[in-house]
């Protein structure tokens, strides 16, 4: 029994694409940082077995048995969204190396590890979809971190789809331009659509990148 699997399912896009896969019965795998948050994701699907587990997306060991305890009662997921991200203001010259290597683990190097983690047997099976939650379109100077991690994630795409897309795996990123918020143009419910509509093109139509813009 596959199902979708999301890592950073935070009361915005992860809840939401979350119930977006529950709706067309899908079972849900959810990971979050801490055990408040992925309950209460949790308790927002309906109608489909959930498997919820906690682990920081930086930390390797905490993230592989995270994945490995929801693919061991799902199987190889069918697909799989990595929404976890450090959001945070910054200008030039105001983080320090530190600070930039912890907003590049979150942000780009999390989704690394569970793309290595999972995308193998993706490919073994012939079929798959990873997905990544982008941003920045446009790199700002009071978001360095978060400018650096998008224009990572863009590479990160075009890396994992030569690696697993030959055999099958669909990889793109999901591009949200702007803040989100329910009941404004970036409801969350109505960017989760974007990674629906990624995961069930045909290989022929397959896009590396989805855009949600205002």
């Amino acid at each position: 029994m596959a199902g979708a699997l999301i890592i950073g399912v935070g009361p915005g896009i992860g809840r939401a694409v979350a119930r977006r896969f529950a709706r067309e019965g899908l079972p849900v795998g959810l990971i979050a940082r801490t055990e408040g948050t992925v309950r209460a994701a949790a308790e927002a699907v309906e109608g489909v077995p959930v498997v919820a587990g906690t682990a920081d997306a930086t930390d390797e060991v905490a993230l592989r048995s995270a994945l490995d305890e929801v693919t061991g009662k799902f199987g190889t997921p069918d697909v799989v969204v990595y929404n976890a991200a450090l959001i945070r203001p910054d200008a030039p010259g105001e983080l320090s190396v530190q600070g930039h290597m912890d907003a590049w683990a979150v942000n780009v190097v999390g989704a690394i590890t569970a793309a290595a983690h999972v995308a193998p047997a993706m490919a073994e099976r012939g079929r798959g979809t990873f997905l990544i939650t982008g941003g920045m379109p446009e790199p700002k100077r009071r978001y360095v971190s978060l400018s650096l991690g998008k224009a990572g994630v863009r590479t990160l795409v075009e890396l994992l789809d030569q690696e697993y897309g030959p055999s099958g795996v669909h990889v793109a990123s999901v591009t949200v331009a702007g803040a989100v918020e329910p009941g404004t143009d970036f409801d969350p419910d109505d960017i989760a659509e974007h990674y629906w509509r990624l995961h069930t093109q045909e290989r022929h139509e397959w896009e590396r990148e989805a855009f949600h813009g205002p």
